[in-house]
């Protein structure tokens, strides 16, 4: 079978759900992620064939993309800040404005230290952030905590294969019993979270592809208090950070100004909200002082 046949059938079947560009982008991740083939290998050698058994994971994966399954998850992997992670739905797919949170922990003046740091990141996930951060810097013991059992075997997975070293623990955002008895050697020098924070009334908003696939555990909070989970860390933060500790956080881009008030309120200095490169306010920082 011509893979100029099968990218055919990939437009046929997904041009209804998906721009044409999109989908010569899945084709020819698909195509990588089973043969190493390149795009430009393509244009060069328009005639290239592979056999039916070949094409077989090829046109199975085009059924999960039907279903507007997300191509990382039909892969079950992804890159992010230039390591290859695991993936499944039992995590969020790391995101581009994740990865823009993560440089700014490594380009702030933690950059400049040589010190030992600890490090905690709450609600890790696919280890995404805690594994970027522990890749950066030798000199941090980093944590992450997560409720969700499978994703932190998923995030144990990824930092055995991308070479690093974090402590990971179950324990939940909510409950300060839970902390008290995770084992976390105090206080830290940096705090980061990318907890849920979608509210229930922008579900409508999302496309199906994420909302059908990715886990809610993850992404929402009740309308009614949004920032929850934003408030237990915060304080948590509070009690648990160095002076001159920095706290990080991605946030809802619709709830700025309510953030920086909840790092203000809780004496938090030097708030800085910050924008993703689509100019909508996603990050904020603070540091601890007394």
């Amino acid at each position: 079978m011509k893979l100029k046949t099968l990218q055919e059938t990939f437009h046929h079947a997904l041009d209804g759900d998906y721009d044409s560009r999109e989908v010569d982008h899945f084709f020819f991740m698909v195509c990588e992620y089973y043969f190493n083939f390149k795009r430009i290998t393509l244009a060069l050698e328009p005639d290239y064939s592979i056999s039916e058994t070949e094409a077989i994971p090829v046109l199975d994966a085009l059924e999960s993309l039907k279903r507007h399954e997300p191509i990382q998850y039909v892969l079950k992997s992804t890159e992010f800040y230039g390591m290859e992670f695991q993936v499944n739905n039992s995590v969020l797919i790391p995101r581009p404005e994740t990865e823009e949170l993560v440089a700014w922990i490594i380009e702030s003046e933690l950059g400049q230290t040589t010190k030992p740091l600890r490090i905690l990141d709450i609600g890790t996930g696919s280890g995404c952030i805690a594994i970027s951060l522990a890749k950066k810097f030798n000199n941090a013991e980093v944590y992450a905590v997560d409720v969700s059992e499978d994703a932190l075997a998923v995030a144990t997975q990824n930092a055995k294969h991308n070479k690093v070293d974090v402590n990971f623990i179950h324990a939940d955002i909510l409950s300060v019993e839970t902390y008290k008895n995770a084992h976390f050697k105090l206080p830290f020098d940096v705090i980061v979270s990318n907890p849920p924070y979608v509210r229930d009334l922008e579900k409508l908003q999302m496309k199906a592809n994420v909302l059908d696939h990715e886990p809610h555990l993850a992404l929402f909070v009740e309308d009614h208090d949004p920032l929850k989970f934003y408030k237990a860390i915060t304080k948590l933060a509070k009690d648990n950070l160095v002076n001159d500790g920095l706290l990080f956080f991605e946030i809802n881009e619709f709830l700025g100004d309510e953030m920086v008030d909840l790092l203000k309120a809780h004496t938090f200095t030097h708030v800085e909200l910050r924008q993703d490169m689509f100019k909508r306010n996603r990050m904020i920082k603070g540091i601890k002082e007394l």
